[in-house]
């Protein structure tokens, strides 16, 4: 009688761990629907002129943290702002995904310290390996992965972009009809290298190609605008900032204190990215650029992402990104304005998307040419990447 006692239970054991692994996936899931909310879910409807116009553009988002959720991306969902579905139908060619390993628990935009971490348990009850626990490096390496996987098995849906040829070979494509997407790896503050200049190149190898050297706290390589101290660039981070120009990796100052951003400008030899934030001129905010901060952008060639959430426009509508873009182009001219939503970064946004024609449309009914347009809405990325990826 004991071994047949003894093999229920085990097998109640064993279902019991099934259910909970299942359970925990659905609650990360759904936690990500709680935070990642949409004001329109759509369908979005735009005129006929507009629809032709977008459908003809090669668009491009600088910054979604899809990757760091447990919804499968190449399923459409009904919340959320980010999957293969909804990409194709917003005629986005190339999706920048940031690789989050940190998120300091009451995360504000002014002061925070990177003693906490709010998505530890969130790694373990999502069921990403236990060497992602409690490591900000495995936890970015293990998203480079997800994104491996995806292209895999999205049958041809995605293509990883890891140096100028993929890049390409994407534009060449898109312009021949194909509705395959992009992908590229950017990491959500350099604390993930855990003070190893030795990670970025193990990072690098599993197709980082963008790096955010802070995120909501100061870290071992550069000052946070929303750090205690926010202060620039460690020495550390002077070396980070050079090895990534070697290997072919964009520096990306979302989230830097100004200090960061002026060391940063002061040694950089190719195109900076700010690739998901706002204007002052528009939205008073710690993380957001002066019209000094944008002539200093662009005079490196580089690239500034307008994002879409209240934290960089001050508004919940399409008129708030319009605002801030009109106001980037009219400062520093549309060579150098580009799209960076936040998508999927705990945000709330006004639509997803699959509604990026709406911004195109807007741009046009506020009088902008269609060739600058083009540019804002993808071919600036293109620009500047080129300039930036391996060969």
């Amino acid at each position: 009688m004991k071994r047949p006692i003894l093999l229920l239970l085990a097998l109640c054991l064993a279902a019991i761990a099934v259910v909970a692994l299942v359970v925990g996936e659905i609650i990360v899931d759904r936690a990500g629907a709680g935070y990642n909310l949409l004001i329109d879910p759509g369908p979005y409807e735009v005129s006929d002129q507009a629809s032709a116009f977008h459908q003809g553009l090669f668009v491009a988002d600088l910054h979604a943290d899809s990757l760091l959720w447990s919804r499968d991306l190449r399923r459409r969902g009904n919340y959320g702002h980010v999957d293969l579905p909804r990409l194709e139908e917003g005629n986005v060619a190339l999706q920048v995904f940031g690789l989050v390993t940190q998120v300091p628990k009451g995360q504000n935009f002014e002061r925070n310290s990177g003693d906490t971490d709010a998505i530890g348990l969130m790694t373990a009850v999502a069921r990403w390996p236990p060497r992602t626990w409690k490591n900000n490096f495995e936890r970015a390496r293990y998203q480079c992965q997800k994104l491996e996987r995806l292209e895999r098995s999205s049958r041809g849906e995605l293509m990883r972009i890891l140096k100028r040829s993929d890049l390409r070979r994407l534009v060449e494509r898109r312009a021949a009809g194909e509705n395959i997407v992009g992908g590229m790896l950017g990491l959500e503050g350099a604390q993930a290298l855990n003070g190893e200049l030795a990670n970025l190149e193990k990072l690098f190898d599993a197709g980082l190609r963008m790096i955010g050297l802070s995120h909501f706290f100061d870290t071992p390589v550069a000052g946070s605008a929303h750090g205690v101290e926010q202060g620039g660039l460690t020495e550390l981070g002077r070396r980070v900032v050079a090895e990534s120009e070697r290997l072919g990796i964009a520096i990306d100052l979302a989230h830097a204190s100004p200090a960061t951003r002026r060391d940063v400008l002061a040694m950089a030899t190719r195109p900076i990215v700010v690739s998901h934030t706002g204007v002052r001129a528009t939205c008073a905010g710690p993380r957001n650029l002066t019209d000094e901060d944008l002539a200093a952008i662009a005079a490196t060639g580089g690239v500034v992402g307008i994002g879409f959430f209240e934290g960089a426009t001050c508004g919940n509508d399409l008129d708030a990104i319009l605002d801030a873009v009109e106001h980037a182009v009219r400062v520093i001219g549309a060579d150098h304005v580009a799209m960076g939503s936040d998508f999927d970064g705990a945000v709330e946004t006004p639509f997803d998307v699959a509604g990026m024609a709406l911004i195109t449309e807007g741009l046009m009914a506020r009088g902008m040419s269609h060739g600058d347009i083009a540019k804002i809405m993808g071919s600036n990325v293109v620009r500047v990447l080129d300039q930036t990826l391996p060969d």
